[in-house]
Order: C-alpha cells, then structure tokens, then sequence
C-alpha cells in the first residue's frame, strides 16, 4: 500500500473504527451471563421505563465493565504507540518492556501499605510506570544499544518486578483482592468507584497529549530530548492508569499500534487518535469474547490477549530479523 493510499484510507479507517466501537460497546452491554434486550438497553441510555432487574444489571455490572474496557484499551494502545515513536522500537510496548509490570509492583505496594486510599494505586501505577519507562529509555540510549537488546532488558525487568509482585503477596495475600486477575489482566468485578481517579489521569494525558497537536508528531519523528522524555512520562501516565484497575492486561499497546500504521501510515497526527478508538474496541471486543466463549466460565480477558498477542510478537522478531520491520 503507498503512502498517497494510507492517507486517503485515514479518514475511512477513523470512520470504520468508530462503527465497529459503538457497535462492540452496544454488544458488551447486551450480552452476558445475564442478557439485557436492546429495547431495555435503548431505554435505559435515554432515560425511559426500564424493568429494575436489567436496570441493575446495566448500572452495577455492565457499566463498570465496559467503561473500563474503554479507558483500558484506548490507555494502553496510545501508551504504546508513543512508546515505539519515542524508543523508535516497534518491538517495544508496555508490557514487553516492563512498564506494566513497574506499575503492578508499585500498585501492590501501595495497596498493601496504604489499603483504604482509593486514590492512590493509579498515582502509584504511575510513579512504578515512570520509573520503569526512565530505566528503559536510558538503556536504548546506549551507543551500542540495538533494539532487540533494549526488549531484553524489558523482559528482565518485566522477570524482576513480577518476582516482587508475587513475593508480595506470599507475604501479605490479602494485599490486593483478585490478586490472580490482577496479575494476568481482567475486568470482571471492577467497580465504578475504582474508576473515578484513572479515568482523571488517562483524560489528562489523553488532553496534553492533543494539546501538544502539530509539535506531537513532529518531536516524535526527531531527536528532541525534552518532548521525548515528556511523551514518555504521557505513556506512563496512560499505561499506569489502565493497570491500576485492569491489571498487567498485555499486548494492547503492541497489536494496535502495528494494525492502526499498517493501514494509515506513520503520522501520529492520526496514528494516535486512531489507536484510542482502535484500542478501545479491541478490550471490548476481547472482554466480550472471554465472557461469552467458555460459558457458563469466564477466563480473565489477559488470558485471551496472551494466546493473541504471543503469537503476534514472535512474528514481529521473525521479521525484524529479516530487516524489513517497518
């Protein structure tokens, strides 16, 4: 595909992406253990009569859920296109290179030391993902430094901090409830209170990040320090935030990236956007999957995402091994 054709599909694709949105997000609300009619769902987002079973439903168990697929996916997929425009990695996403894995440490920690302050696993989320994401950009500016060397040290870092997370909870197994979703990735019993202060931060950053407009995409193509390390701390904020509630949920920030520049090139003036909605369709559609695929069980969605994404990345290696890695 030319680069005259990857423009003009941006304006389809954005249009495609947000169909294919609303149309997975309609489905998260209607499908379940516990289905819900889509004149009740119709009803209850306009304000009309609606019975107090699928009312309930909507309100306490859809709801949540399928909000926190939304910021997820959109964080995570964004945080992961900065990530591979800062480090110029395509291999690199939050997971690969441990960012996730630094925000599960730090939430931990803070969970166990501060257990009633809801307001601060995403704060520590992102102090553990700011941390890591430093660790890593100062390896990749290493003279030498190629870039399967810089996922490397991810993966180990990724190995050192997961050893922290689980001798944690050895110690202290009551130091996060769902601890086994947390560690895998998972959406089922998220609640909304547990979105309010992650949902501020992914806003935020989501807002600096379009603030910065024109000047975005033109320091991420360059050698510009102080914007880039800037980006970083953005992805962290976003990466940070989604593991705060959705837990170390992998390969988002890889896949997306890689499908959105596949068919609308590299501007990140569009490539960022796009990758928000993109993202966010995708949790969605996998929350959905891994509600509906094993009735009446239901496995953790980052279950579903690792059977995706393992394979995917092993391709991208094969490939950059060949030098033909866009």
């Amino acid at each position: 595909m030319t680069s005259f054709n990857r423009e003009k599909a941006a304006p389809l694709a954005i249009a495609v992406s947000a169909s294919v949105l609303a149309a997975v997000t309609a489905a998260a609300f209607l499908v379940g253990s516990s289905s819900v009619s889509l004149g009740d769902l119709v009803a209850w987002a306009t304000g009309g009569d609606v019975s107090a079973s699928a009312k309930s439903i909507l309100v306490n168990v859809r709801l949540p859920r399928v909000l926190a697929a939304l910021l997820a996916g959109g964080a995570l997929a964004v945080a992961g296109a900065i990530i591979q425009a800062v480090l110029d990695n395509p291999l690199a996403s939050p997971n690969i290179i441990g960012i996730n894995s630094g925000a599960g440490l730090f939430v931990l920690i803070a969970a166990s030391v501060f257990p009633s302050a809801l307001w601060l696993p995403p704060l520590a989320a992102f102090a553990g993902a700011l941390a890591t994401a430093l660790i890593i950009f100062g390896i990749s500016l290493g003279a030498s430094t190629s870039r399967l060397t810089v996922v490397l040290a991810g993966i180990a870092i990724t190995s050192v901090f997961g050893a922290g997370m689980n001798t944690i909870l050895i110690v202290n197994p009551d130091a996060y409830i769902g601890s086994s979703a947390f560690l895998v990735g998972g959406l089922a019993g998220v609640l909304m209170d547990d979105l309010w202060w992650p949902a501020v931060y992914i806003a935020a950053g989501k807002l600096n990040i379009m603030a910065l407009g024109d000047d975005t995409a033109h320091a991420l193509g360059m050698n510009v320090g102080a914007c880039r390390l800037a980006m970083l701390g953005l992805a962290a904020v976003l990466a940070g935030a989604a593991v705060s509630f959705a837990g170390l949920l992998g390969f988002v920030g890889l896949i997306i990236p890689h499908l959105v520049r596949f068919f609308v090139g590299h501007d990140n003036r569009i490539v960022l956007p796009l990758s928000a909605v993109s993202g966010a369709a995708f949790v969605v559609v996998c929350d959905l999957l891994a509600r509906v695929l094993f009735a009446p069980y239901e496995v953790p969605v980052g279950i579903l995402m690792a059977f995706l994404g393992g394979p995917f990345f092993i391709y991208l290696i094969l490939k950059n091994r060949r030098g033909s890695l866009e």
